[in-house]
């Protein structure tokens, strides 16, 4: 096997507590070491040590030369719109909403509101942008949660949707007030605002046990709810992730991401190149059909040290690299350590990366993953020993991990430490619900150890709570378990599935075949079958055993909530939505289209 390319990490150094009914808990010994105290604090020292350094670069369109600005520019608009906040009297009880994707503009009034002292609430553009159909009722929700003083809503593109929900009396702030029908502010104007010496005073008096941001949780079980965050837990959580991670990851250095920063992991690296100085490349591109091209465009032109996407992305990046060799040379120049998150990474795809990374290079090139929640501000565990197993890694400095024995080898995770949140806007009904007797977060996950005589090798994600069922039988069905493990058996045919049978005799699942199964007039549905025929011969019970399956073929539905910014399914909604397609895989005889792959 090849040589992993150097990389400096500290040791793996726990102190494991035994308690007697089996708990386990994992504290690093390595204490967390805080360098700035807020966002604003570390951006302000960025710009006066290195202000003609570049921080954030944008590409106004596809294709279009990059838009950039320093450190010193990002911080004097940021000032500015602190003034601007201050002299309209904007209170910290009330925050600036930011309806827009990442942009300059974004981190621009995201840094100034904080600076402030007023709480951000970023919205995933889609709210506005897709909502329309159904009368923009997640962002109309949103905005009657968290009641904006301010919306930022960058261009026209949002202001069908600013007019439907917006308070009356809330002040917009936009680069095309013309659309907006009301009394915007110009964002170019408001970013001229001189500002005063109120502006370093308020950021040295910022309350870092105070709300400075409100992010969304994603909704799969109910409404989003509107997680308290505040300089304490972003700090602990940005300087965690430096302590163990930093001198690998390029968060002083160049990152090109795409990620949106109205989900804590796009924010995570936003935030981390401001305070630790690193050059931010806004990528346009997604890993979705049409608009992957510029993520590969842009990797194209710019080699990094650290690059981090979702699963899908990195499968689709895999498919890229095998056939373009400038994309090899310029991925693989400088590139040290690759992080995944949203999901477990399906082994062929890692396996995939590394055998091209060998044959680019000569080495493997480490991969590490974030695990977390919007509740413990991002990833507070990873992966920072070497490893060729994906996981979910081991607690990072600051945080103490509890292990809650369930069946067989696995546990229930729960957190505690300076990046969990306090709680939800206006939920102090959930603060009993979401922490234990000792103050541990419930993330609502299960994990095992990949080697349950050596803990430093690190936990694998094993499954959520909220997505295990029973069939009618009273046989539990682990259902992410099941979805991790289609995906992983049935590629490169199956890009993601829905997980079907709670009350029901047997497990069958909706297919959305990947794009290779459908090109070149591919009969997708034969492809499918003979991996689940052999997805099925290696399972040991009803709990795993596909029994149908149907073909869809239209997309998932973000518009409907069945797919999230960073594109994992919601399976709870995806079932919801089509009822009709649930009831034919289970329908007697077989609904149409149907295939039966294991007998009843």
């Amino acid at each position: 096997m090849a040589a992993y390319r150097e990389v400096a990490f500290p040791p793996v150094d726990l102190e494991v507590e035994h308690r007697p009914d089996g708990t386990l808990v994992l504290t690093p010994r390595d204490p967390l070491r805080i360098i700035h105290r807020t966002v604003p604090e570390g951006l302000a020292h960025q710009a006066g040590q290195q202000g003609d350094k570049t921080h954030l670069a944008e590409r106004p369109a596809p294709g279009a030369p990059w838009r950039s600005v320093t450190f010193a520019e990002t911080k004097a608009m940021a000032d500015a719109v602190s003034q601007f906040l201050i002299d309209q009297g904007i209170a910290p009880g009330r925050p600036v909403m930011i309806v827009s994707g990442n942009s300059i503009a974004h981190a621009v009034m995201r840094y100034g509101a904080m600076g402030a002292g007023v709480p951000v609430c970023p919205v995933s553009a889609n709210y506005a942008l897709l909502g329309a159909g159904g009368g923009f009722e997640r962002l109309r929700y949103v905005a009657e949660m968290v009641n904006p003083a301010v919306i930022f809503a960058e261009d026209a593109a949002y202001a069908p949707a600013v007019k439907a929900v917006a308070p009356p009396d809330a002040i917009v702030i936009t680069r095309s007030p013309d659309a907006f029908g009301r009394s915007a502010h110009n964002f170019d104007t408001v970013v001229k605002t001189p500002a005063g010496a109120e502006v370093a005073k308020r950021i040295a008096a910022i309350d870092i046990d105070a709300p400075t941001a409100y992010m969304l949780t994603s909704g799969s079980t109910g409404k989003p709810k509107a997680v308290i965050h505040t300089q304490r837990m972003i700090s602990a959580n940005l300087h965690q992730g430096w302590q163990v991670l930093g001198k690998a990851a390029g968060w002083d250095d160049v990152l090109l991401e795409w990620l949106p920063w109205s989900h804590v992991s796009g924010a995570f690296s936003s935030m981390a190149a401001a305070i630790f100085g690193g050059t931010f490349y806004i990528d346009g591109g997604k890993p979705l059909p049409g608009l992957f091209d510029q993520t590969i465009e842009n990797l194209r032109e710019i080699p990094l040290k650290y690059f981090t996407n979702v699963p899908a992305g990195y499968a689709m990046l895999a498919d890229a690299l095998e056939t373009d060799a400038v994309l090899r040379k310029t991925f693989f120049e400088k590139l040290q350590l690759m992080l995944y998150g949203g999901a477990g990474l399906p082994q062929p795809v890692f396996d995939r990366i590394q055998s091209l990374a060998e044959a680019e290079t000569g080495h493997h090139i480490f991969m590490t993953t974030g695990y977390g929640a919007t509740e413990t501000t991002s990833g507070c565990m990873s992966i920072y020993f070497h490893s060729e197993k994906v996981g979910i890694g081991l607690p990072m400095p600051g945080l103490s991990v509890k292990l809650i024995p369930l069946d067989g080898d696995r546990y229930e995770v729960r957190m505690k430490g300076e990046m969990v949140t306090p709680g939800y806007l206006g939920r102090p009904d959930l603060e009993d619900k979401i922490r234990d007797e000792d103050g541990f977060y419930r993330i609502g996950d299960t994990a095992s150890f990949h080697d349950p005589d050596d803990i430093n090798q690190g936990l694998a994600f094993a499954g959520r709570l909220a997505e295990e069922f029973k069939l009618d039988t009273g046989t539990f069905v682990r259902g992410g378990n099941v979805r991790n493990e289609l995906v992983r058996v049935c590629a490169p045919w199956l890009a993601d599935a829905v997980i079907c049978g709670e009350n029901l005799p047997y497990v069958a699942i909706l297919a959305w075949p990947s794009p290779k199964a459908l090109a070149d007039g591919r009969d997708p549905a034969a492809l499918l079958a003979e991996k689940i025929a052999a997805y099925n011969a290696g399972c040991a019970g009803s709990s795993e055993r596909v029994r149908r399956f149907a073909i869809l073929t239209d997309p998932p539905n973000a518009e409907r909530h069945e797919v999230s910014d960073k594109g994992s399914i919601n399976q709870e909604a995806a079932r919801r939505n089509r009822r009709a397609d649930v009831e034919r895989l289970f329908a007697e005889p077989p609904g149409e289209g149907v295939v039966v792959c294991a007998p009843n």
